[in-house]
C-alpha cells in the first residue's frame, strides 16, 4: 500500500514523473544513448550465435532479398562501401554469407546467405524481440505505436536533411 503524499493522494515512493522537464536540447543525447543501449543489448543477445554488431542487419537484408551486391547492402544499411566489404569478408569467414559472380554479368559479385546465415534469421528475430520487450517495458501499445511513428518521422526528417533550403523558405 502506497503512502499518501502532501496532497492526500497515493503516490509512488518518491518517484515523480518528469513530463515537460525535457527540452529539444535533450533529444540528441537521449536518442543517441537509447540507440547505443539497444545495440548493446541486441549484441549481447546475439553473442551465442557468433554474430557481431551490424551483421544482423546484413543477414536480415539478405533474408528479404538474397543475392545483393555489396554496394546495395551498404546503401540499404547506411554504411560506407569499404565498411560493408570488411563486414562481408568477416561474415564469409564465419560461414554466414558467400560471394558469387552474377549469372548475367560476371563482373558483378553478389552476396548470398549460406545455410548458417538463413538459420540465424530466427535467432536474430527472437533476440530483437527480446530487446524490444525490454526497451518498452511498462509502455502501452499506444505508447509503442506513437514512439515508432515519431522515430520514423525523425528518421525521415534526417534522411531529407539538406534537401530543404532554409534561406528561401521553400521545400
Amino acid at each position: 500500500m502506497g503512502k499518501k503524499n502532501k496532497d492526500g493522494k497515493k503516490g509512488k515512493s518518491g518517484k515523480k514523473k518528469d513530463h515537460g522537464d525535457y527540452t529539444l536540447a535533450d533529444l540528441s543525447p537521449a536518442l543517441t544513448q537509447a540507440a547505443r543501449s539497444m545495440r548493446t543489448v541486441l549484441t549481447r543477445n546475439l553473442t551465442a550465435s557468433g554474430l557481431y554488431a551490424g551483421q544482423d542487419g546484413v543477414i536480415l537484408a539478405l533474408a528479404a532479398n538474397d543475392g545483393l551486391p555489396a554496394g546495395t547492402l551498404a546503401q540499404k544499411l547506411g554504411v560506407k562501401a569499404p565498411t560493408m566489404t570488411r563486414t562481408i569478408g568477416r561474415m564469409e569467414a564465419q560461414g554466414f554469407v558467400e560471394r558469387r559472380p552474377d549469372a548475367a554479368d560476371a563482373r558483378l559479385t553478389k552476396v548470398y546467405l549460406t545455410e548458417a546465415g538463413r538459420n540465424s534469421v530466427t535467432e536474430i528475430t527472437s533476440s530483437a524481440a527480446a530487446c524490444d520487450e525490454l526497451a518498452t517495458r511498462g509502455f502501452s501499445e499506444k505508447d509503442v505505436r506513437s514512439l515508432v511513428r515519431l522515430l520514423k518521422a525523425i528518421d525521415g526528417n534526417l534522411q531529407a536533411g539538406d534537401d530543404h533550403d532554409e534561406d528561401d523558405g521553400e521545400f
